[in-house]
């Protein structure tokens, strides 16, 4: 085992005390989240509808992992190993899990106070500054929190299992990455299943605007906002935090020995620096952009990430391969490791930079190709959903040039060693995650900034110029969102890459322990690792092909859920006329209800099929073919989520193109047309996109954690080959059985579901007309109505 010397403990020692720090920091932060004004009673009353509505869904939700959780922690410890190392890593999993679930929780019930703030500040002079301001800062109390107990957990496996921390930490980082794919799905789909149901209804049958309290959905939109964009993306981005480190971690101890283990953790604790430097300088100056603040706060901090690494580098690791022990393969590499790391962590922080401007072209508001969109609203809905599809596909192909571009300049930096490239590609990432403290802040701006515009409507308690202000702030929220998704789906392919190569090294280790081996025949095809290997090339489409499989799973657990909204929404127009003329409250809770229920129920088949694939590839077909599985799902997982992200976000702002007044503004026809454009996307970028990042990582992860056992399982000459196909056999039949219920459950559902169409008096032929605002005398009795809390 690797033994630690005193500097390298001291250091690990002074990196968990940043950790709390950290913690401390985001409690301060927080403090003065709750501190500014939290409006007037109206807004306090659907804020706390709100609050409740996403409390009581995560609560489900935990209650519901928890059986999940139980059961992985014993097949963990049911696999090979030493029996210290598979109670630490069986442990450690806990914590991970635990660790992302209460990143989740935190970022959702903070958001969910700061919501009502913000939409109180549109009420005030400097509106725009200060709401900016708090948004901002709610983000920053969750990624200060990623940052502390990213830094926590890691540093406190290093401590107690020294040379071992990287085999713990599989645990640690599987934990994570499981628990933010299941937040990731629930939450989208509970999200976009309120948010699909409230537009088709709400906007397009009934033509009353977003966020009208007469609609029955607005508050399960709201909850959903926090619970899938607050909850989900912070679980993920912690997630991506951790599973970076561990693939570090693991890299590092065989490519460079204890410097190697060491040096990522000293580059994340800059991240503690650079994430605070961040949140204090990302300010609104005046009436400039809230983007452009950001932008600038992001740029300055991921400078500063950049050359504290550098230093950090410099100071620690040695002058020359040559002087580590652990490095001997590398005695021929003259580079210094030094520049290399720094180069390394330099190519990963300019990599977020160029992502974040690729992603914002095609997403923003005032770019070309969403300004695109939003003109092709014309000529009605389908020209908006074929351009909004060819902005996704053709985002995907320049975003995953430029991460490939990254790859090859850590394999270049590495001077053609592979399992130096692997390393410097995990430290790329870390450099990357330097900036996650930032990245967390600028994703939380814009949930927040959404749901205050919502509060601020079914209020009427802010006035127009106040509403621009929010409405202006949403825009830059919907910019920033599709921003964090593309840089976390960078962070998710740089990972997922090093994790390629730390499967690799767990392979080769548990090959070593073999002392008779199986020659020729089958078992030597299945430790076959050549592309050009009919069975290994199985493996990348079978790769690949779950990476569609599961979004189209996700967007289809959308699309139910949202029908049974609609149908929910329609009752109650039908039954209830009085809702429209302000006579008779939406029963709100009935639909929070329903989203809850539907999102819970969907959950396990995406989240059985990511587990149980790679069990299955890897123990049917060998450690080669598993490969391959997982090259086509890091393959086809860049492109798909870039894809159905950008072209999601390209759809949404070209909706508020048209709402700002363009091609006829609210009402006309093009402002239909870009809301079945928004409509279509919702389930793209916010449920099947988003979750393909912790799905490659919980695939990868799979496979790590299964490889020895796989190896035991094919290459001894008295192998148990029929156990071998037995277990591969029962995780096929686990994950597809999954999907056959789930289809004979919506067989059924639709065979006794009865719709009578949409609310009496509904003219079709004549959906634009009524997509205007409500008449003065209508919004007077909607200001004049009780706080939505009471509709439940």
């Amino acid at each position: 085992m690797l033994e630690l010397g005193s500097a390298s403990i001291t250091i690990v020692s002074v990196i968990a005390v940043i950790g709390l720090a950290c913690l401390v920091v985001a409690f301060v932060l927080r403090r003065q989240v709750l501190a500014a004004d939290d409006g007037t009673a109206k807004m306090q009353d659907i804020a706390r509808a709100i609050q409740e509505g996403a409390s009581a869904y995560l609560s489900r939700q935990f209650r519901t992992l928890a059986l999940f959780a139980v059961v992985v922690f014993g097949l963990l410890f049911l696999l090979p190993g030493d029996t210290g190392i598979r109670i630490g890593r069986s442990v450690a999993f806990l914590v991970g899990a635990g660790f992302s679930a209460s990143i989740g929780y935190l970022g959702m019930s903070l958001a969910v106070r700061a919501n009502v703030r913000v939409a109180a500040a549109a009420m005030r002079p400097g509106a725009r500054a200060e709401g900016a301001r708090i948004a901002i800062r709610t983000g920053g109390v969750v990624g200060m929190s990623v940052v502390g107990l990213g830094l926590l957990g890691a540093a406190g496996v290093v401590l107690v299992y020294r040379g071992d921390a990287p085999s713990v930490l599989e645990g640690f980082g599987f934990g994570a990455a499981l628990l933010a794919m299941f937040m990731r799905v629930g939450g989208g789909i509970f999200t976009k299943a309120a948010d699909v149901g409230a537009d088709l209804v709400g906007k397009v049958e009934q033509g009353i605007p977003e966020d009208d309290p007469r609609n029955a959905a607005t508050i399960a939109d709201n909850v959903g906002d926090n619970v899938g964009d607050c909850a989900g993306m912070a679980a993920d981005l912690f997630e991506s935090y951790a599973v970076m480190l561990v693939a570090a971690l693991i890299l590092g101890k065989a490519t460079m020995g204890e410097a190697g283990l060491v040096f990522p953790l000293v580059v994340t604790a800059m991240g503690a620096f650079v994430a605070l430097v961040g949140i204090v300088i990302t300010k609104v100056r005046g009436s400039e952009s809230g983007l452009r603040a950001i932008y600038r706060g992001f740029y300055v901090s991921a400078f500063l990430g950049a050359v504290l690494a550098a230093i950090a580098a410099f100071v620690y690791l040695p002058s020359s391969f040559a002087a580590s022990p652990a490095s001997a393969g590398l005695a021929d590499v003259t580079s210094d490791p030094r520049l290399l790391a720094s180069l390394a962590v330099l190519i990963g922080v300019v990599l977020a930079g160029i992502i974040l401007w690729v992603t914002g072209y095609f997403t923003g508001t005032t770019s070309k190709p969403t300004l695109h969109v939003a003109a092709t609203s014309r000529t009605g809905a389908a020209t908006v959903v074929l351009s909004g599809i060819g902005v996704g596909f053709e985002s995907a192909v320049y975003t995953s040039g430029i991460i490939a571009a990254a790859i090859c300049g850590a394999f270049l930096l590495a001077g053609g060693s592979v399992g130096l490239s692997l390393y410097l590609i995990a430290l790329a990432g870390c450099g990357l995650l330097t900036t996650v403290g930032v990245i967390v802040a600028m994703d939380t701006f814009g949930p927040v900034s959404d749901n205050a515009q919502g509060i601020a409507e079914m209020s009427g308690d802010v006035d127009e110029a106040g509403a621009q202000v929010l409405t202006d702030l949403d825009a830059v929220g919907n910019t920033t969102k599709a921003i964090t998704k593309g840089i976390a789906i960078a962070t998710a392919v740089l990972a997922a890459t090093a994790l390629f190569g730390s499967y690799r090294d767990a392979v080769t280790t548990a090959m070593a322990t073999i002392t008779t081996e199986a020659s020729g025949g089958i078992v030597a095809s299945m430790l076959n690792y050549e592309i050009t290997s009919p069975v290994t090339l199985v493996g990348v489409i079978l790769g690949a092909a779950t990476v569609f499989l599961f979004s189209g799973l996700a967007i289809d657990a959308v699309t139910r859920a949202a029908g049974a909204i609609v149908f929910e929404v329609r009752r109650q127009f039908r039954e209830h006329p009085g809702i429209m003329t302000y006579d008779e409250r939406p029963e709100y809770g009935k639909v929070v209800d329903i989203c809850t229920r539907d999102s819970l129920r969907e959950l396990a088949t995406p989240g059985l099929l990511a587990a149980f694939a790679p069990i299955a590839v890897g123990f049917g077909l060998g450690v080669g073919p598993l490969a391959g599985f997982l090259a086509g799902a890091i393959g086809a997982g860049v492109l798909m989520a870039v894809f159905l992200a950008n072209s999601g976000g390209a759809w949404d702002n070209a909706k508020k193109i048209i709402e700002d007044g363009h091609y006829g503004g609210k009402g006309s026809p093009a402002h239909e047309a870009v809301v079945i454009g928004d409509t279509v996307g919702d389930p793209f970028k916010d449920t099947a996109g988003p979750a393909i990042n912790p799905l490659i990582k919980v695939m990868n992860l799979v496979a790590l954690l299964i490889a020895p056992a796989v190896v035991a399982m094919s290459v001894p000459a008295d192998a148990n080959h029929v156990l071998r196909i037995g277990v591969a056999v029962v995780a096929t039949a686990i994950a597809f059985g999954a999907i056959i219920a789930s289809r004979l459950r919506v067989a059924r559902i639709d065979a006794e579901t009865v719709d009578e169409g949409p609310a009496p008096g509904h003219d079709p032929s004549h959906r634009a007309s009524h997509l205007a605002p409500p008449t003065p005398d209508e919004a007077q009795q909607a200001r004049s109505s009780e706080g939505a809390a009471e509709h439940r």
